[in-house]
């Protein structure tokens, strides 16, 4: 009885030639898994085609709505971005590929997993350490660091040798990944942080310039720091961040050429569409501005480029980022309400922000006579924080 591995496969080149790899040079039934997270592809096709490479099985499971609520929601209610610029899309959506790919080990009770990262990236390390978290019993197969093929010629000629289906396609200058959060373009052409891109790269976001010359009005609701409507209408999490996209995408919004730190060591670059994840960081900003605290705010801004190092470099399931996501979570239960946004060529412009627990108090903060606030107090203040100053000047001018 030979050994059983669960493969997550797309379908493409590569992971066929690690589907019959696995088979005939390692001796494994294989599995065939693929995740339905918002890439807007059909995949009905992919049973047969796995078959057809030599699989016992293809399982296709749809995964949107969970990646949405249990997994970009969260990421969002702790604001996280990668070096000032990345929104991580990619990142994100590893640990629930490796989540389902473990469920799915255990149900078809099989000895190992094996996915189609190579050994320069960070995936690699995202799928490994989910499984490591959540089922350390299981085998980990890694073809891109154990076989001998090196490059692309020698896998189509594996797949020719093999009689492997391989899908053909219009030859790109770069490689492309894409689910319900953002689009990522990286290797080829733009491996040369200097080289351009041409504007026909993009698949969801229409370019600043030619974005309509009339703006687009949104409002966007929140409960407990999720977006839960838009314009009023009330959508489930996976089509809130599909219709954002789509209004997002219109107006040229939530482009980003990043030139990012691995954690293998390297610097890589990535060009990024994140449409409906961009505007929900500006809409989320300008709700917390109103409901949060201010040493809250401040504790978060500090603790969130760690926890978004936790998410790029694979610690989704790590104890340290349950922990600080239940502080996160906890602050997130005062941002409700209403942001008012102009999408514009490329811009996301706040327009207004409203909420029934607002601290912002009109009272307070205006200029006019009667405010709740004595002037007179801030004489005090000043004084209070003025005498470390003043003593250290003094020291100063006795030395």
């Amino acid at each position: 009885m030979s050994l059983k591995v669960v493969l997550a496969y797309s379908g493409g080149l590569d992971t066929s030639v690690i589907l019959k790899w696995l088979q005939t040079e390692r001796n494994y039934s294989v599995i065939a898994y693929a995740a339905d997270i918002g890439q807007k592809e059909n995949l009905d096709h992919l049973p047969e085609r796995a078959k057809d490479t030599g699989a016992v099985k293809c399982i296709v499971s749809d995964l949107r709505e969970e990646f949405a609520r249990d997994y970009i929601f969260p990421m969002l209610r702790a604001g996280a971005i990668y070096e000032d610029r990345y929104l991580l899309g990619t990142s994100i959506a590893r640990p629930l590929i490796a989540k389902e790919q473990v469920r799915i080990a255990r149900e078809e009770n099989a000895d190992a997993v094996s996915h189609g990262a190579t050994g320069k990236g960070n995936d690699q390390v995202r799928f490994e350490l989910s499984y490591a978290a959540l089922a350390p019993e299981l085998k980990v197969i890694a073809p891109w660091r154990e076989w001998d093929l090196g490059s692309r010629a020698e896998l189509l000629e594996f797949a020719k040798k093999h009689g492997i289906p391989t899908p053909v396609t219009a030859s790109k200058p770069y490689s492309s990944d894409r689910n319900l959060f953002h689009v990522s373009y990286e290797g080829g052409v733009l491996e040369n942080p200097w080289n351009g891109y041409e504007e026909e790269m993009f698949e969801i976001t229409v370019s600043p310039e030619k974005a309509p010359d009339r703006p687009t009005l949104v409002e966007i609701g929140f409960s407990g720091g999720n977006p839960v409507s838009i314009d009023g209408v009330s959508y489930s999490p996976y089509n809130i961040i599909d219709r954002l996209n789509d209004l997002g995408g219109r107006n040229g919004i939530g482009r980003a050429d990043v030139v990012e730190n691995r954690v293998t060591g390297m610097k890589a670059r990535g060009v990024y569409e994140t449409p409906g994840g961009t505007i929900l960081h500006e809409a989320r900003l300008a709700l917390e501005s109103i409901t949060l605290d201010a040493e809250v705010a401040n504790i978060r801004r500090d603790l969130m480029p760690r926890y978004s190092r936790m998410i790029y470099g694979g610690y989704w399931f790590a104890p340290e980022r349950l922990l600080l996501q239940s502080l996160f979570d906890e602050a997130a239960r005062a941002v409700n309400g209403v942001v008012r946004l102009r999408l514009y060529k490329g811009n996301v412009m706040v327009l207004g922000r409203r909420s029934d627990n607002s601290l912002y108090s009109e009272s307070v903060s205006t200029f006019e006579r009667g405010a709740m606030f004595d002037h007179g107090d801030a004489t005090g203040f000043i004084r209070l924080n003025a005498l470390r100053l003043k003593i250290r000047r003094a020291a100063e001018k006795k030395r």
